[in-house]
């Protein structure tokens, strides 16, 4: 272990750190957030774009908290101080992805899902089977995760209301970040998924997705 490498009772504590930020609503992002050009003053939403607005970022906001569940189960179990620092640095960005949604769910006076505990907590016990299984499948799983991610955002961008410009600059932002994680894990060695477990990860975050939209 080198001098800059943490110990790992701190990995531990940060992991810790991290599932309470989480859960709890108290993460701040270090980027601001992303706010349609040109535009100083949002015009109120109708109701029903309102509703589906908060609904989608909803979705989107959960998609987030399992994305630092996912990230703090592949740091905490990977032996590599290299790929422990690309998956803490991808983390950050989320982090940035979970107060930005969650901002946007205030503003629009949606609320986060009630069952945030629960899907960090199986998002991290996947993520630890996925590091448990070695480096080249841990990023393996992180970009086919991202892929998957993309084409939801991209999905959601042709869903949200139009007139509902902030959260769709939001999402826009979350879409070229997920893509370059997507592309960093490649680049560092990631081997491809069998094709049943692509889908088999497809079917479970349809699940997600349908349950969050509603819960």
């Amino acid at each position: 272990m080198s001098r800059t490498d943490p110990a790992p009772l701190d990995i531990l504590i940060a992991t810790l750190d991290t599932a309470l930020r989480t859960v709890s609503g108290a993460s701040h992002a270090a980027r601001p957030c992303p706010r349609p050009v040109g535009v100083d003053v949002e015009p109120a939403l109708e109701e029903n774009d309102r509703v589906l607005s908060g609904a989608l970022m909803r979705v989107n906001h959960v998609g987030e908290v399992c994305a630092q569940a996912l990230y703090s189960a592949q740091a905490l179990v990977t032996r590599d101080p290299l790929l422990r620092r690309q998956f803490d640095a991808a983390a950050r960005e989320e982090t940035d992805h979970l107060a930005w949604t969650q901002q946007r769910l205030r503003e629009l006076g949606a609320r986060p899902s009630l069952l945030n505990p629960l899907w960090y907590g199986g998002a991290f016990a996947i993520g630890l089977l996925a590091g448990r299984a070695g480096d080249a499948l841990s990023l393996g799983f992180l970009v086919e995760t991202e892929r998957q991610v993309e084409q939801h955002l991209e999905g959601h961008l042709d869903r949200l209301p139009a007139a509902d410009r902030a959260s769709r600059a939001i999402v826009d932002q979350m879409k070229k970040d997920e893509a370059g994680h997507a592309d960093a894990a490649q680049s560092a060695g990631a081997a491809a998924l069998p094709a049943p477990l692509r889908w088999a990860m497809r079917a479970a975050a349809k699940v997600m997705t349908v349950t969050a939209q509603r819960i």
